[in-house]
Parts: structure tokens; sequence; C-alpha cells
């Protein structure tokens, strides 16, 4: 669990969904235009992806019109390929876990920056699902508000809890 799910709100009403960039907290609700910018942020990284694509497309007419040789031709091709589809899976599998902080996250990150078009396609695709990361941040926000309501609960020693004594 992150460390913004254990946060209480200001008005003592248990923890605070966690904020997802473009959504802040209108994930939970499914309110303020959500589905408007669910669908604005497919398009726009689609479209996105499909300007870097043009322009590696540049990139490589450029390779063409340098007479490099096919061999560096087919390798900058099979590279951003492979770099794309490594960025795609990595991308998408971020989405339902969070990172588990070891140096192969870190290694990678080379090759997702090289496989850009791979992440911004695997961002539109889950943004016509839900929001990215919004699966991950629900269970974990219900998980704690669980918690937060068992410790909450009637128990003996929460005097917080206890009904007031009628006289």
């Amino acid at each position: 669990m992150s460390e913004h799910t254990e946060n209480t709100t200001t008005n003592g009403g248990g923890p605070e969904p966690e904020p997802i960039r473009f959504f802040g907290t209108t994930w939970v609700g499914h309110e303020g235009g959500y589905a408007l910018r669910r669908a604005g942020l497919a398009a726009g990284s689609l479209i996105t992806a499909f300007a870097a694509a043009l322009v590696l497309r540049f990139a490589y007419q450029g390779l063409a019109i340098a007479e490099v040789g096919s061999f560096v031709n087919v390798l900058v091709v099979v590279m951003f390929a492979v770099c794309s589809a490594i960025a795609f899976r990595k991308t998408w599998e971020g989405f339902s876990r969070r990172p588990d902080g070891s140096s192969s996250e870190d290694s990678l990150r080379s090759l997702k920056m090289i496989g850009f078009i791979g992440s911004l396609i695997a961002y539109s695709l889950r943004c016509l699902v839900e929001v990215p990361g919004e699966k991950l941040r629900r269970a974990e926000y219900e998980t704690a508000r669980a918690q937060y309501e068992k410790r909450r609960g009637t128990r003996s020693g929460n005097p917080a809890a206890r009904k007031p004594k009628r006289r």
C-alpha cells in the first residue's frame, strides 16, 4: 500500500484516495468529466504516438539518404520494434502492480525511453478501459477503508465509537 492511502482526511473521515495524474481523486466516484477526460487522454496519447512514429520515419529516411547500408537500417527498425514491445509490456504491467523498487526497473528505463511509442499505445489502450492505475489504487483504497472501519468500529477502549450514555 502506498503512503497516500494511509492519510486521514482533515474532517476525520478515514483514508483519502490517492490522486491520479490528470484525474485527481475524481476516479473514485467517476465524477467531474471523468469519461470525457479518459477519452481525451486516450485520443491524445494515440495522436502523440502517431506523431512520434512520423518523426521516427523521418529519421529512418535520413538513414536511407545517408546510405548507411541495409544492416544498419534493419538494426534500427528491429531495435525500435523490440524496445516498443518491451515498453508496452512494462507500462501495461505497471498499471496493475506497484514497482518493486528492484534494479531491473531502473535498468529498463532506457529501453522504455527508446520504445516510448509502445508506452504511449499502452496508455491509450488502458484509457479505453479505465484510468491507468485505477484498478490498483481502488483496491488499495478499499482495503485501507476496510481496515479503517475495522479499527474504528465499536470495541472496548475506543471512546470515539462508544454510544453516549442515556440518563
